[in-house]
């Protein structure tokens, strides 16, 4: 590892919890005067000095500011929690203050951990130091803040076996595979006398499609990884008044979008996120399509055009009343690329036996290959009445996540670096298939089996560069 952090040798300490109002906070304090600091600070009931406690304990006492020798001003009622190195978050002694919740007192705790030799840890120093000193590797690190910002039960779930290292074990393995066949390779070039390469390539053939298919499996998974992590764009569209913001507005279970009975009142783009299950939808509500005069309703229309582009799915409303228009199935031929919720509204201002006469059928229209079509999923809703979204919800999730995704033991890559790191080595390991069949000499064959261990290597941080763990560490929290 050629990453080394500035100062890794000083206390570092943060308030690990919100800076609000609450039942309790915490303040963390790691390195190698974390013991001495707490000891000038913490009175513990008991008198113990921090020497002499448990290595690992929690202590009932008093953070005391004794900045005047002769008298100590009572600061707050705490628990002390020591954790002795290597056993702690960082692999460095430890100090947590579990102090009371007021934002006054916890800056004030902090103020004195301060005063008495640390510093203040910059955002991700924590979890910086346990990747630094070896607790964890740069996936897991990367997961930590993946749990923080999960949006779902579905991306928590994933994040957690992350943290546990189910993505380390895996690129781990790829990489010992690779690493052996290139040993060997190396060996029979030194010693040509002892170790021959004789039909070496028939053997390692098999060996590099079982990587490759591993490594493809995981780039395909990639594209779950981002649903399930950063959500699913939806753009709601249709004709000005068929009820797009009626839909958003049973989907939030609020009226955040104005709704009146005049075509053309959504002018701009509405972004709202919408969470059911393990489902998250970043909604985007948009103008009604259609060709207009008013140059501020035309931007809308375009806008809302480009949001269509940019979506992963699309739930397009047509008033039931209406029926699918040839308006609406021109505006459905534009966009066949995308996943589409052909969705029937106002059920409630049509009788029940007048729907059968309706035309609200499942269109089939062109798909993405050439000669192929594609059935239009379809749902009748009222988004007056609630009628069908709980339909149209379970319709969502069929969409988009069934079969394995949500099987405990698939990887699934959730994390754009990884995913572009994944792709070079699949690259690479490709790149020795087209040298077995070039036939060119083994030596070669190893530059390409080098470069792809190199890649995997940088998921786990064998080899990070200053910047980029700046960069992943600056997105932590404070305290973390």
């Amino acid at each position: 590892m050629n990453y080394k952090m500035i100062n890794e040798k000083d206390t570092i300490a943060a308030i690990c919890t919100g800076l609000t109002g609450s039942g309790i906070n915490i303040i963390r304090i790691s390195g190698d005067e974390s013991f001495n600091i707490a000891e000038k600070i913490f009175r513990s009931v008991s008198d113990k000095k921090i020497s002499d406690m448990g290595r690992f304990s929690v202590n009932y006492g008093f953070i005391v500011d004794n900045k005047d020798s002769a008298t100590e001003k009572t600061v707050d009622e705490v628990l002390l929690l020591k954790m002795q190195a290597p056993h702690s978050y960082t692999k460095e002694n430890v100090i947590e203050i579990d102090c009371h919740g007021g934002i006054l007192v916890t800056k004030r705790i902090l103020e004195l951990v301060l005063k008495t030799g640390a510093r203040l840890a910059e955002p991700g120093e924590f979890t910086k130091r346990a990747f630094l000193n070896g607790r964890i590797d740069l996936s897991q690190a990367e997961a930590v803040i993946d749990i923080i910002n999960a949006k779902s039960n579905l991306a928590l779930n994933n994040s957690v076996k992350q943290l546990k290292g189910q993505v380390k074990d895996k690129i781990i393995s790829l990489r010992d595979s690779i690493i052996s066949k290139t040993a060997y390779i190396e060996a029979a070039l030194d010693d040509p006398e002892h170790i021959s390469l004789d039909g070496f390539t028939e053997e390692l053939e098999p060996e590099m499609e079982r990587i490759l298919s591993e490594i493809s499996k995981l780039v395909a998974s990639s594209d779950d990884g981002r649903l399930i992590n950063e959500g699913i764009n939806t753009c709601i569209l249709g004709l000005p008044n068929a009820g797009k913001s009626s839909l958003l507005n049973a989907l939030l279970d609020e009226d955040r979008a104005i709704v009146t009975d005049i075509a053309g009142t959504t002018r701009d783009v509405l972004k709202e996120t919408v969470t059911f299950g393990d489902v998250v939808l970043n909604i985007f509500d948009t103008a009604g399509i259609r060709d207009t005069e008013d140059i501020i309703e035309k931007i809308g229309v375009d806008k809302a055009k480009k949001e269509a582009e940019n979506a992963d799915l699309i739930l397009y409303v047509v008033d039931l009343k209406e029926g699918l228009t040839d308006e609406d199935k021109k505006i459905l031929e534009e966009i066949k690329d995308k996943k589409i919720v052909l969705i029937y509204n106002k059920s409630d201002l049509v009788l029940p036996e007048q729907v059968e006469d309706m035309n609200c059928q499942s269109p089939v229209i062109p798909g993405e290959g050439e000669g192929s079509i594609q059935k239009v999923n379809s749902v009748k809703i009222s988004s007056l009445t609630g009628e069908g979204i709980d339909e149209l919800k379970d319709l969502i999730k069929k969409l988009f996540y069934s079969g394995s995704i949500t099987n405990e033991e698939d990887i699934i890559i959730t994390n754009e670096r990884h995913r572009e790191l994944l792709i070079s080595a699949e690259q690479s390991v490709r790149n020795v298939f087209e040298g077995i069949e070039a036939g060119v000499s083994e030596d070669f064959l190893t530059i390409d089996m080098m470069d792809a261990y190199e890649a995997l290597g940088k998921i786990v941080g064998e080899s990070v560069e200053d910047d980029l763990a700046d960069r992943i560490f600056r997105d932590f929290c404070m305290g973390k």
